[in-house]
Protein backbone atom coordinates (compact mmCIF):
# COMPACT_ATOMS: atom_id res chain seq x y z
CA UNK A 1 0.00 0.00 0.00
CA UNK A 2 1.39 3.38 -1.00
CA UNK A 3 1.80 6.26 1.40
CA UNK A 4 -0.92 8.24 -0.40
CA UNK A 5 -3.35 5.41 0.37
CA UNK A 6 -2.42 5.54 4.03
CA UNK A 7 -3.02 9.29 3.97
CA UNK A 8 -6.38 8.78 2.24
CA UNK A 9 -7.49 6.30 4.92
CA UNK A 10 -6.60 8.71 7.70
CA UNK A 11 -8.11 11.71 5.86
CA UNK A 12 -11.40 9.86 5.38
CA UNK A 13 -11.85 9.44 9.14
CA UNK A 14 -9.69 12.27 10.42
CA UNK A 15 -12.33 13.05 13.04
CA UNK A 16 -11.34 9.95 15.01
CA UNK A 17 -7.83 11.05 16.10
CA UNK A 18 -9.00 14.67 16.46
CA UNK A 19 -12.06 13.69 18.48
CA UNK A 20 -10.14 11.34 20.77
CA UNK A 21 -7.48 14.00 21.34
CA UNK A 22 -10.14 16.59 22.21
CA UNK A 23 -11.89 14.20 24.63
CA UNK A 24 -8.59 13.27 26.33
CA UNK A 25 -7.61 16.93 26.58
CA UNK A 26 -10.95 17.91 28.09
CA UNK A 27 -10.98 15.07 30.61
CA UNK A 28 -7.35 15.71 31.57
CA UNK A 29 -8.00 19.41 32.17
CA UNK A 30 -11.15 18.73 34.20
CA UNK A 31 -9.67 15.98 36.35
CA UNK A 32 -6.18 17.40 36.59
CA UNK A 33 -5.06 17.95 40.15
CA UNK A 34 -2.67 20.81 40.85
CA UNK A 35 0.74 19.44 41.68
CA UNK A 36 2.04 19.82 45.21
CA UNK A 37 4.95 22.29 45.13
CA UNK A 38 8.22 20.89 46.37
CA UNK A 39 11.05 22.78 48.02
CA UNK A 40 14.68 21.84 48.49
CA UNK A 41 16.49 22.99 51.63
CA UNK A 42 20.23 22.54 51.28
CA UNK A 43 23.38 23.30 53.17
CA UNK A 44 27.04 22.33 53.02
CA UNK A 45 29.02 21.35 56.08
CA UNK A 46 32.77 21.05 56.38
CA UNK A 47 34.08 17.97 58.20
CA UNK A 48 37.52 18.23 59.79
CA UNK A 49 39.67 15.89 61.79
CA UNK A 50 42.24 17.75 63.91
CA UNK A 51 45.84 16.67 63.28
CA UNK A 52 47.75 14.57 65.76
CA UNK A 53 50.09 16.32 68.10
CA UNK A 54 53.58 16.62 66.67
CA UNK A 55 55.91 14.17 68.40
CA UNK A 56 59.66 13.98 67.93
CA UNK A 57 60.60 11.03 65.74
CA UNK A 58 57.22 10.85 64.06
CA UNK A 59 57.71 9.51 60.54
CA UNK A 60 54.99 11.63 58.94
CA UNK A 61 53.64 15.13 59.04
CA UNK A 62 50.31 15.10 60.92
CA UNK A 63 49.28 18.31 59.17
CA UNK A 64 49.23 16.41 55.88
CA UNK A 65 47.69 13.16 57.09
CA UNK A 66 44.77 14.88 58.86
CA UNK A 67 43.13 16.11 55.61
CA UNK A 68 43.65 12.66 54.06
CA UNK A 69 42.03 10.99 57.04
CA UNK A 70 39.16 13.46 56.80
CA UNK A 71 38.46 12.51 53.18
CA UNK A 72 38.26 8.83 54.13
CA UNK A 73 35.98 9.73 57.04
CA UNK A 74 33.65 11.80 54.85
CA UNK A 75 32.79 8.69 52.80
CA UNK A 76 31.36 7.09 55.94
CA UNK A 77 29.99 10.41 57.17
CA UNK A 78 27.86 10.88 54.05
CA UNK A 79 26.17 7.51 54.64
CA UNK A 80 25.78 8.37 58.34
CA UNK A 81 23.85 11.54 57.42
CA UNK A 82 21.05 9.59 55.71
CA UNK A 83 20.99 6.67 58.16
CA UNK A 84 18.33 5.55 60.61
CA UNK A 85 20.13 6.95 63.65
CA UNK A 86 20.28 10.51 62.35
CA UNK A 87 16.69 10.37 61.08
CA UNK A 88 15.47 9.24 64.49
CA UNK A 89 17.37 11.98 66.31
CA UNK A 90 16.09 14.61 63.87
CA UNK A 91 12.52 13.39 64.43
CA UNK A 92 12.97 13.67 68.20
CA UNK A 93 14.31 17.22 67.91
CA UNK A 94 11.43 18.24 65.66
CA UNK A 95 8.92 16.68 68.05
CA UNK A 96 10.33 18.87 70.82
CA UNK A 97 9.57 21.87 68.56
CA UNK A 98 6.01 20.71 67.93
CA UNK A 99 6.69 19.32 64.44
CA UNK A 100 5.72 15.65 64.09
CA UNK A 101 7.62 13.97 61.25
CA UNK A 102 8.29 10.20 61.32
CA UNK A 103 11.95 9.14 60.95
CA UNK A 104 11.18 7.09 57.84
CA UNK A 105 9.84 10.11 55.98
CA UNK A 106 12.85 12.18 57.03
CA UNK A 107 15.21 9.49 55.80
CA UNK A 108 13.47 9.19 52.42
CA UNK A 109 13.48 12.97 51.96
CA UNK A 110 17.13 13.52 52.87
CA UNK A 111 20.09 13.05 50.55
CA UNK A 112 23.78 13.86 50.75
CA UNK A 113 26.84 13.96 48.56
CA UNK A 114 30.45 14.67 49.35
CA UNK A 115 33.25 16.52 47.62
CA UNK A 116 36.54 16.07 49.47
CA UNK A 117 35.84 17.34 53.02
CA UNK A 118 32.54 19.05 52.19
CA UNK A 119 29.22 17.22 52.63
CA UNK A 120 26.13 18.70 50.99
CA UNK A 121 22.84 17.87 52.69
CA UNK A 122 19.50 18.34 50.94
CA UNK A 123 15.97 17.94 52.27
CA UNK A 124 13.07 17.81 49.80
CA UNK A 125 9.77 18.83 51.36
CA UNK A 126 6.40 20.34 50.48
CA UNK A 127 6.59 23.10 53.11
CA UNK A 128 9.55 25.51 52.94
CA UNK A 129 9.51 26.32 56.67
CA UNK A 130 9.43 22.66 57.66
CA UNK A 131 12.15 21.89 55.13
CA UNK A 132 14.37 24.51 56.75
CA UNK A 133 13.52 23.19 60.23
CA UNK A 134 14.38 19.60 59.25
CA UNK A 135 17.66 20.72 57.70
CA UNK A 136 18.57 22.81 60.73
CA UNK A 137 17.82 19.88 63.03
CA UNK A 138 19.98 17.64 60.83
CA UNK A 139 22.91 20.06 61.07
CA UNK A 140 22.57 20.26 64.85
CA UNK A 141 22.46 16.47 65.14
CA UNK A 142 25.59 16.13 63.02
CA UNK A 143 27.46 18.76 65.00
CA UNK A 144 26.51 17.44 68.43
CA UNK A 145 25.98 13.71 68.03
CA UNK A 146 28.27 12.46 65.26
CA UNK A 147 31.46 12.23 67.41
CA UNK A 148 29.84 9.45 69.43
CA UNK A 149 29.60 7.29 66.29
CA UNK A 150 33.19 7.60 65.15
CA UNK A 151 34.94 6.05 68.11
CA UNK A 152 37.75 4.66 66.00
CA UNK A 153 39.24 8.14 65.94
CA UNK A 154 39.75 8.05 69.68
CA UNK A 155 40.16 11.52 71.10
CA UNK A 156 40.39 13.06 67.62
CA UNK A 157 36.70 13.55 67.06
CA UNK A 158 35.43 15.07 63.80
CA UNK A 159 34.45 18.72 63.83
CA UNK A 160 31.40 19.64 61.76
CA UNK A 161 31.05 23.29 60.76
CA UNK A 162 28.35 24.91 58.66
CA UNK A 163 30.02 25.99 55.44
CA UNK A 164 27.18 27.28 53.27
CA UNK A 165 23.44 27.76 53.82
CA UNK A 166 20.93 26.74 54.82
CA UNK A 167 18.95 27.94 51.82
CA UNK A 168 15.51 26.97 50.54
CA UNK A 169 14.48 27.07 46.88
CA UNK A 170 11.40 25.80 45.01
CA UNK A 171 11.91 22.78 42.80
CA UNK A 172 10.67 22.83 39.19
CA UNK A 173 7.97 20.33 38.13
CA UNK A 174 9.30 16.86 37.51
CA UNK A 175 9.79 15.49 34.01
CA UNK A 176 6.82 13.17 34.54
CA UNK A 177 4.55 16.09 35.39
CA UNK A 178 5.69 18.08 32.34
CA UNK A 179 5.24 15.18 29.90
CA UNK A 180 2.00 13.76 31.32
CA UNK A 181 -0.46 15.69 29.13
CA UNK A 182 1.60 15.60 25.87
CA UNK A 183 2.03 11.82 26.21
CA UNK A 184 -1.71 11.36 26.74
CA UNK A 185 -2.50 13.41 23.64
CA UNK A 186 0.04 11.49 21.58
CA UNK A 187 -1.47 8.18 22.67
CA UNK A 188 -4.95 9.46 21.81
CA UNK A 189 -3.78 10.38 18.29
CA UNK A 190 -2.13 6.99 17.81
CA UNK A 191 -5.27 5.17 18.98
CA UNK A 192 -7.38 7.30 16.64
CA UNK A 193 -5.12 6.49 13.67
CA UNK A 194 -5.25 2.79 14.55
CA UNK A 195 -9.06 2.96 14.61
CA UNK A 196 -9.01 4.57 11.16
CA UNK A 197 -7.10 1.63 9.74
CA UNK A 198 -9.24 -0.89 11.64
CA UNK A 199 -12.50 0.56 10.31
CA UNK A 200 -11.04 0.72 6.83
CA UNK A 201 -10.06 -2.95 7.07
CA UNK A 202 -13.55 -3.95 8.26
CA UNK A 203 -15.27 -1.89 5.56
CA UNK A 204 -16.14 -4.30 2.70
CA UNK A 205 -17.45 -1.65 0.31
CA UNK A 206 -15.68 -0.90 -2.97
CA UNK A 207 -14.12 2.54 -2.94
CA UNK A 208 -12.08 2.80 -6.15
CA UNK A 209 -11.31 0.97 -9.37
CA UNK A 210 -8.01 -0.41 -8.10
CA UNK A 211 -9.91 -2.56 -5.62
CA UNK A 212 -12.06 -3.98 -8.42
CA UNK A 213 -9.02 -4.62 -10.57
CA UNK A 214 -7.36 -6.39 -7.63
CA UNK A 215 -10.35 -8.78 -7.62
CA UNK A 216 -9.90 -9.49 -11.37
CA UNK A 217 -12.80 -7.31 -12.53
CA UNK A 218 -12.21 -5.11 -15.56
CA UNK A 219 -13.30 -1.51 -15.21
CA UNK A 220 -14.74 0.02 -18.38
CA UNK A 221 -15.48 3.49 -17.06
CA UNK A 222 -15.30 5.48 -13.86
CA UNK A 223 -17.65 8.24 -12.77
CA UNK A 224 -15.79 10.71 -10.53
CA UNK A 225 -17.39 11.35 -7.18
CA UNK A 226 -18.88 14.70 -6.24
CA UNK A 227 -17.23 16.42 -3.31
Amino acid sequence: MELRQYAAIIRKRFWLPLGLSAVVLLISLVLRQPGIPQFAASARVLVDVPPLQQVEGMGFDPRLTAPQATEYLVDDFSAFVTGDVVARMISERLAAQGVAVPPGIIQSSTSSQQVHRVVEIQVTWSDPDQARAILQAAIEVLQQESPAYFGRLGTLQPVVRLFDGPRVAPLPPSLTQRLDLPVRLLLAVLVGVALCFLLDYLDDSVRNKSELEAMGISVLAEVPGRW
